[in-house]
């Protein structure tokens, strides 16, 4: 083997660990950021167990054969007579992919890996053949993502904290409420999450479950967890005390559902009075005044009620199953997107193995290439995952464990949902629509607009901004390698 084509293999593992790096410093949090940012887990204990996971995820049943172009973006047969452009096209992908990742996570914005290495290599591709190179038929369903991955998810993870807080929160004893709903709810995530690790975490298995035999292990995953829950529940105690003070910051859902009706009634009235005048607005300030007075006194009523103990605990309830679904979707996070960094870097060294002449449309994955992309996701992670982990689990509305539940629960429903159905979708954006959803049940004031429209622009740059790195770097390393 030529001197060159050992310092393109060379260059293929640095640019493609650089990847993983980007991998674990953005993506990660998609699985754990909703459970640091509602006080589930410490930033500490979250990053060892996402840690874990993913390099488990990765390592042990990451996929073992990659497409040579990721997701069919462009067609091998283009560079069946020119493997050197080939190789420096997917080293310039890595290299410009990793880069945007590394800006995205310093910015703390939680972008796509799979849209940020396909707009690499959309922009390479465009370079050598031209833009009928590009399957833009594909490139559209991925841009398609952007739209149906956040407002699935979102919607689902409104009408699940929706119908919590009417079960749960507004009932007279909600903890009681609680511990009646609690096995439906388990069967519902035990039974759901079962489903994303047979279609998504376990996938590269090629284990073929049929989807009435998927159904019926999940079915009888989730019975066994709900009966287990049920007995669990029988030892909370409902006159248990907690912390006044944890108490009374968790004490918020009764007061916002109230104060987003007054503020309605505040609205509808201050309307009447821009169009009334003399008499009648100075009665319809006096009721203004009235209703701005009585939000007051409704949320200091609310917020050392005696029964705020209650809603302590039933928060306690969530932390395990937060935690537990965060768990499963790091795992099955490692097993699929890990292919993001160690697929072109696999195709890379294929080609270069051959002497750089043949293309194959698959590449084989060897175990060594495997564990390099777990650990850069692992180092990734420990270095600057916190950046985007406080960006879901802080900047876009504040969580709680219900609230975070309601978000992974919304987030791996969707995986499900989608996988089966075929719609295109992004981890990365669906977490974020399901965190939206969750902020929008409680009211739009309850959303930081400012940090969702940066997250929103990320999204759409993504694309361009992969493809311009590479076109970039595709030149650059033409210099170094000329032939």
């Amino acid at each position: 083997m030529s001197t060159e084509l050992l310092v393109i293999i060379l260059l293929a593992n640095l640019f493609g660990f650089y990847m993983a790096w980007g991998i674990g410093a953005n993506d990660v949090a998609n699985a754990m950021g909703t459970s640091v940012g509602s006080g589930a887990l410490t930033l500490k204990r979250a990053v060892i167990l996402a840690a874990t996971l993913e390099f488990a995820g990765a390592f042990l049943v990451g996929t073992h054969v990659s497409e040579t172009v990721r997701k069919g973006i462009v067609d091998p047969n283009l560079f069946a007579n020119d493997g050197m452009a080939f190789m420096l096209g997917m080293l310039a992908a890595l290299l410009a992919a990793g880069v945007w990742l590394q800006i995205a996570s310093f910015r703390g914005w939680p972008v796509s890996t799979t849209h940020s290495i396909v707009g690499a290599i959309v922009g390479f591709g465009v370079v050598y053949g031209g833009f009928a190179a590009v399957h833009w038929d594909k490139v559209g369903t991925i841009v398609a993502s952007w739209v149906i991955s956040p407002l699935l998810s979102g919607m689902i993870s409104y009408l699940v904290f929706r119908l919590m807080l009417h079960t749960i929160f507004y009932q007279a004893h909600p903890l009681r409420a609680a511990k009646r709903l609690t096995p439906y709810l388990v069967f519902l995530v035990f039974s759901i999450l079962t489903l994303t690790l047979v279609f998504k975490g376990l996938k590269n298995l090629n284990l073929d479950l049929s989807m009435p035999a998927a159904l019926v292990i999940a079915a009888g995953v989730g019975i066994v967890a709900a009966l287990v829950s049920a007995w669990l529940v029988t030892f909370i105690k409902e006159d248990a005390k907690s912390g006044e003070e944890a108490a009374t910051s968790l004490n918020r859902e009764k007061t916002e559902y109230i104060s987003r009706r007054l503020e309605k009634a505040v609205g509808q009235l201050q309307r009447v009075r821009a169009a009334s005048g003399g008499h009648a607005q100075l009665e319809v300030s006096g009721v203004l005044d009235d209703l701005h007075r009585l939000r007051m006194e409704t949320r200091k009523q609310y917020e050392f009620q005696t029964n705020s103990t209650e809603l302590v605990k039933v928060e306690r309830l969530f932390i395990y199953l937060q935690i537990l679904s965060a768990c499963m979707v790091a795992f099955a996070h490692g097993a699929n997107d890990v292919a993001n960094a160690i697929g072109p870097m696999s195709a890379v060294i294929s080609v270069a193995r051959a002497g750089g002449e043949a293309v194959a449309a698959i590449a084989p994955v060897p175990l060594w290439v495997l564990g390099l992309g777990g650990v850069g996701i692992v180092i990734g992670l420990a270095t600057w995952g916190w950046r985007v982990m406080e960006t879901i689990g802080r900047k876009i509305t504040h969580l709680t464990p219900t609230r975070g539940f309601c978000a992974e629960f919304g987030a791996a429903t969707t995986i499900v949902l989608a996988s089966k159905l075929g719609l295109p979708i992004s981890t990365t954006h669906t977490l974020v629509g399901a965190v939206l959803g969750v902020g929008l049940a409680r009211g739009i004031s309850a959303l930081n607009l400012s940090t969702v429209r940066d997250i929103f622009l990320s999204w759409i740059v993504t694309i361009p901004a992969g493809a311009g790195l590479a076109v970039a770097f595709f030149y650059l390393l033409r210099i170094f390698f000329p032939s």
